[in-house]
């Protein structure tokens, strides 16, 4: 006899979970400024005191992952957001007032910015709290109620979060759930007033159709193959040390980690020693090493693997930088003399493989970036501005760092989101204020009525006069 549970022994509990919070969020529609503030203080007190058991928890769910990693990664962006968050919302609440035509005067326009009611997060497994957290600020600001699907590729840290939000927050205003897939593909079919996704674009794809059932507005927070540029004169020092550090950071298990690496022909050989050098000063050791990430399951690293053999295989060449892996531990590894019939060129890598791609013209890299779907980040190295306008007008991606990687993303009022299959909509700061409130029209007019002389029957000698004076 089957004893695995059924559609409705998943559902039912979320479903009841979700009534919950509804009939809470209705029992208080509009929190105040303070209210919310005392929310984002509790969620900030437990960042702090539980900073280590979370680093703790996330080493253990990689096999390995650098304490310090995880509190400048994680931990700081989440604390500065909520530090930042503070400090502008009694501004973001107030009504904004809109200028009014003659037209409809007397009167007033304003935009008043109301909470949606309950909002769902789905976290990935790369970066668990920053993930989860950034959403949940969001969303709480905004005044919501918060369901939190965490991953379950991270156990350890998914129970830590649910453990931690639950001593912080009554499960009405803020809940976690945990579970495997099918968890996951039922908390994507409730019906909530917003969704956020945070993961692969071919799960995307199933959120997308879930939500349509309800209507429920999406936020998609998704990857892609995200291009950094060398430009022709920067010094290749610089280059390579700072997409060394988004390239490794995670071991690469970042959603805006330089995927590939365009580089002016007559370079690439230099290019490769350069990055050779920061790599070994990074990490001087692989094996043991407390500083450089595990990828997260054997899945993964077999996933990764693919990638090599088959580069290899097609003909390029591959130059790990260590001699061999440890466990867990993949090499930061080039792939030189590349194709587009290789794996490694059509998926999102998400691991510290990193692709040469050489180039004669930055037109050249430019058509080679749009030829292909947009990303969820590009980087440009070089000093010259000229060609830094060129290739941020010429090209989309979700966001764009020149001279640098991955720090966008925490830079507390810049809003992160992509565009096309790397994602839709965006949040943090201000924008993710906006994503999860709703901004509502508000016309205000007095008791005395100036619109009744474009009431019917019309032709009148003051409606001639209006048309004259206003429609031309």
């Amino acid at each position: 006899m089957d004893s695995s549970p059924s559609l409705s022994d998943i559902e039912a509990p979320l479903a009841s979970l979700l009534k919950q919070q509804r009939n809470a969020f209705q029992a208080d529609p509009m929190p105040s400024l303070a209210t919310r503030l005392s929310w984002l203080k509790r969620l900030r007190t437990v960042l702090v005191d539980e900073q280590e058991a979370l680093a703790e928890a996330v080493s253990r769910d990689f096999g390995n992952r650098s304490r310090d990693e995880t509190l400048f990664a994680e931990i700081l962006p989440s604390l500065q957001s909520i530090d930042h968050v503070c400090k502008h919302l009694r501004r973001w609440m107030k009504p904004a007032r809109r200028p009014l035509g003659i037209a409809f005067q007397p009167g007033s326009a304003q935009v008043f910015y109301q909470p949606l009611g309950v909002v769902g997060v789905i976290v990935p497994w790369n970066y668990p709290i920053f993930l989860a957290i950034g959403p949940l600020l969001g969303a709480l600001a905004a005044g919501n109620r918060v369901m939190i699907k965490m991953s379950e590729s991270t156990p350890a840290t998914s129970q830590l979060v649910k453990e931690l939000l639950a001593r912080a927050f009554p499960e009405d205003q803020v809940a976690v759930v945990l579970g495997e897939a099918d968890v996951g593909a039922a908390f994507s079919r409730l019906p909530f007033d917003h969704l956020l996704f945070t993961g692969a674009t071919s799960i995307a794809r199933h959120i997308l159709h879930a939500a349509a059932d309800n209507l429920t507005p999406v936020t998609l927070e998704l990857g892609g193959k995200s291009p950094a540029i060398v430009s022709a004169t920067v010094p290749l020092d610089d280059a390579a040390e700072r997409i060394a550090f988004g390239k490794t950071m995670n071991a690469g298990q970042t959603c805006v980690a330089p995927d590939y690496v365009l580089v002016p022909e007559a370079r690439v050989e230099a290019f490769v020693e350069a990055y050779r050098k920061v790599i070994s000063r990074f990490y001087p050791q692989l094996s043991d090493s407390p500083d450089y990430t595990s990828i997260i399951n054997p899945r993964q690293q077999a996933r990764l693997n693919s990638y090599i053999d088959d580069a290899q295989t097609k003909g390029a060449r591959v130059l790990p930088l260590f001699d061999a892996s440890q466990e867990q531990r993949l090499p930061p590894t080039l792939l030189v003399d590349v194709s587009d019939d290789m794996l490694v060129m059509q998926d999102e890598i998400f691991g510290p493989l990193l692709p040469i791609v050489p180039y004669r013209q930055i037109d050249d890299a430019i058509a080679y970036i749009n030829a292909r779907p947009r990303p969820l980040a590009l980087y440009y190295f070089g000093y010259d501005r000229g060609e830094q306008q060129r290739v941020m007008e010429q090209t989309h991606s979700g966001g764009v760092g020149l001279n640098e990687t991955l720090l966008h993303v925490a830079v507390c009022d810049l809003p992160f989101g992509g565009i096309g299959p790397s994602g839709m909509g965006h949040y943090h700061g201000h924008e993710g204020f906006l994503t999860f409130s709703k901004a509502k029209a508000v016309l205000r007019k007095p008791r005395f009525n100036a619109t009744r002389v474009l009431y019917p029957p019309y032709g009148s000698a003051m409606q001639k006069l209006l048309r004259k004076l206003l429609i031309r």
